[in-house]
């Protein structure tokens, strides 16, 4: 890891095997329609009213701290995203996740987890990202799709080769296999208008009896 120098306003970018193959191609074929904007690395506590040089310095703390270098796996980089609401809103945007945790016992057991915001409404629907597909994998219920986003994505370059994402309203984890170790993964899941964020801790059972056909599973999924 390494930081940018504080000193100086600094834009960082980095670019995927797969940008610059379209960069290569010509600026009609590299058009960028979206971006985000997060404060992952701002920690707001240190802002300081009781500063004994007046209110220039009730922010110095925060001004001097390092930025973290940009970073493609978005499984630990832009956490905390920003955005606008309207100066008649008082109250920010919260995201749930229902149920908060899943048990996954068997072998092809499923759950479906279902975002709401409140204080916001998220048009665009949510983006879920799973820390570990090799446990449990992700897709998208029936029913439940955003028009324009495939159902189901790999992650970007540099991310944790693991991690994949998806788009959509509701989100479903289906058990892989019964590993002998209990394992667990997170599904981080955003408001793609409001930013918002909230997370369902993924429990994954190890066997409690010996199967001759899990062991055979298991064994084939290695």
């Amino acid at each position: 890891m390494g930081y940018l120098d504080n000193s100086t306003i600094t834009v960082d970018a980095i670019i995927t095997n797969k940008g610059r193959e379209l960069l290569s191609r010509g600026k009609n074929y590299f058009e960028i329609t979206k971006f985000a904007l997060a404060d992952d690395e701002i920690d707001y506590g240190l802002w300081n009213p009781a500063h004994p040089l007046g209110s220039d310095y009730y922010g110095i703390a925060i001004e001097s701290l390092p930025l973290v270098e940009a970073i493609p796996d978005e499984t630990y980089t832009m956490r905390y995203k920003l955005f606008s609401m309207p100066k008649t809103r008082t109250k920010v945007p919260v995201l749930d996740v229902s149920p908060t945790q899943v048990v996954l016992r068997t072998k092809n057991q499923k759950a479906t987890i279902t975002p709401s915001t409140s204080n916001g409404y998220d048009s665009s629907g949510y983006t879920a990202i799973l820390t570990d597909n090799t446990m449990v994998s992700l897709s998208v219920p029936p029913g439940s799709t955003i028009s324009g986003y495939p159902t189901n994505q790999q992650p970007s370059e540099g991310a944790s080769p693991t991690t994949v994402f998806a788009v959509g309203k509701k989100f479903t984890v289906t058990a892989l296999y019964n590993p002998f170790e209990t394992r667990d993964a997170k599904l981080f899941v955003y408001g793609n208008n409001t930013g918002a964020m909230d997370y369902c801790l993924i429990t994954l059972m190890k066997m409690t009896t010996v199967d001759d056909t899990l062991l055979d599973d298991n064994q084939n999924d290695m």
